[in-house]
């Protein structure tokens, strides 16, 4: 396992970024145009509520029958896993930005809140695309040492998502933090 786990982190890394890149992009921009306004925001966070109610890795067996290929039929399913948490959250910070004078810490806390859930969802749903259709990835490494009756290496596996799930979400979580330092220091000095 040793030797090709660099391999399999690496494959998952990039499966979840091919997905989570494009919706961090496309859900912000987004739940901008949905957060402007008043009436849209109350339409529109209904039924995003219900699209990110869809249990994301449910959408892999149609995804599969429309691509006929995993890779990109992992894309869109890792894609819409992560878009809706990330629409949602914008779009509440943007009128939460509104309501409160125009407050961009409120606005970045939204949004790298969407962003933090998304690339959890987005990270569960990699790891299972990979135990449900084989090939490399740390998903596969789990599903090979169950099959294999390897308990040690399940729970190596298992470590080193929890590892990167834990560091992927620190980095948003002081990303976010460091934009609200510098907002807030840019708001005292106009002050």
């Amino acid at each position: 396992m040793e030797q090709n786990i660099l391999v399999d982190v690496l494959t998952s890394l990039q499966r979840l970024f091919v997905g989570f890149l494009p919706a961090a992009v496309v859900g912000i921009f987004i739940g901008l145009l949905i957060g402007i306004n008043r009436i849209v925001y109350q339409i529109f966070k209904r039924i995003l509520q219900l699209a990110r109610s869809i249990i994301s890795i449910a959408l892999l067996p149609i995804a599969l029958i429309v691509f006929k290929q995993i890779e990109p039929a992992a894309f869109v399913v890792v894609f819409m896993s992560a878009l809706w948490s990330i629409i949602i959250d914008t779009a509440k910070g943007v009128r939460q930005f509104r309501q409160q004078g125009n407050n961009f810490r409120v606005a970045i806390h939204h949004v790298f809140q969407g962003l933090r859930i998304g690339i959890w969802v987005a990270w569960f749903t990699v790891i299972a695309i990979e135990m449900l259709t084989g090939g490399r990835g740390l998903g596969v490494v789990i599903w090979s040492a169950y099959n294999s009756g390897k308990p040690d290496n399940i729970i190596q596996a298992i470590i080193y998502i929890s590892i990167i799930g834990f560091i992927l979400d620190q980095l948003l979580d002081l990303t976010g933090y460091f934009l609200s330092q510098i907002v807030l220091e840019g708001q005292q000095r106009d002050t």
